[in-house]
C-alpha cells in the first residue's frame, strides 16, 4: 500500500497554480507591451505617409514656382533684349534637376529667316549683349524676388560696353522699369544719354583732390 501525501501533492499543486498565474500575467504583459509596439508602428507608418505626400506636395509646389519664376524672368530679359536690339532675340532658361539638386542654364535663341541658333550666354556675340543680359537679369531677379526689395534700385554703370547704337534703347528700357515697376532708380553712369532720363542729376568732379558736386538740369 502506498502512503500519499495528500498536503505535499496540494502544496505543489497550488506552487504550480500561482506560477501558473505568474506566466499568464507576464505573457499578457507581453501581449498589451506588442499591441502597443504595433500601435505605434501602424501610427509610424502613418505618419511618415503623410510626410511622404506633404513632401510630393511641397516639391511639386517648388517645381510650379521655379518654372513661374523662370517665365516671368524669362519674359523681361526677352522684352528687353527685343527693345534694345530691335531684333529675334530670345532669352532661355532650361531648369534640370541631378541628385536632388535643382540646376538652370540660360541660353540666347537668336532666330534668322527660318534658322533659329542656340549659344549660352558666354558664347554670345559682343560685350554689349552681355552687358544688357547681365543688366536684365539683375533687374528680373530683383523685381521678382519674393519677399519685395523695399527702396530704390542702384545701378552702377549699366550697360558701358553698349554701342552708341543702342544706348538710346537702353536709356529706355531702365526707364520702362522704373515706370511700369514703380521702383526709383538711382544710376551712376558716364553716359549723357543714360543719365539724361533721370529727373534729377548730378555730376561729380574733382577740382585740386576735392570732389565737387553740381546739379544737372536735363
Amino acid at each position: 500500500m502506498i502512503d500519499i501525501d495528500y498536503n505535499e501533492i496540494l502544496a505543489k499543486f497550488n506552487l504550480k497554480k500561482e506560477k501558473y498565474h505568474l506566466n499568464l500575467g507576464q505573457k499578457k504583459a507581453i501581449e498589451d507591451n506588442i499591441n502597443r509596439i504595433d500601435n505605434r508602428i501602424n501610427k509610424l507608418i502613418e505618419n511618415n505617409e503623410d510626410l511622404l505626400l506633404v513632401d510630393t506636395l511641397l516639391k511639386q509646389t517648388a517645381d510650379f514656382s521655379r518654372e513661374q519664376a523662370s517665365l516671368q524672368i524669362k519674359s523681361i530679359v526677352t522684352s528687353c533684349l527685343k527693345l534694345v536690339f530691335n531684333n529675334d532675340l530670345e532669352f532661355e532658361i532650361e531648369l534640370s534637376q541631378s541628385r536632388g539638386k535643382n540646376s538652370a542654364e540660360f541660353f540666347i535663341l537668336e532666330r534668322q529667316d527660318d534658322n533659329v541658333y542656340k549659344y549660352k550666354l558666354q558664347d554670345s556675340r559682343g560685350g554689349g549683349v552681355i552687358d544688357i543680359l547681365s543688366l536684365a537679369l539683375r533687374l528680373a531677379f530683383l523685381l521678382k524676388y519674393k519677399p519685395s526689395i523695399d527702396g530704390p534700385l542702384v545701378l552702377d554703370e549699366p550697360a558701358k560696353h553698349v554701342s552708341e547704337d543702342y544706348i538710346f534703347n537702353v536709356s529706355n528700357f531702365i526707364k520702362k522699369v522704373s515706370e511700369e515697376f514703380d521702383k526709383q532708380i538711382i544710376l551712376i553712369s558716364h553716359n549723357e544719354h543714360i543719365a539724361s532720363i533721370g529727373n534729377k542729376g548730378y555730376r561729380i568732379i574733382k577740382e585740386d583732390l576735392i570732389s565737387k558736386i553740381e546739379t544737372i538740369n536735363f
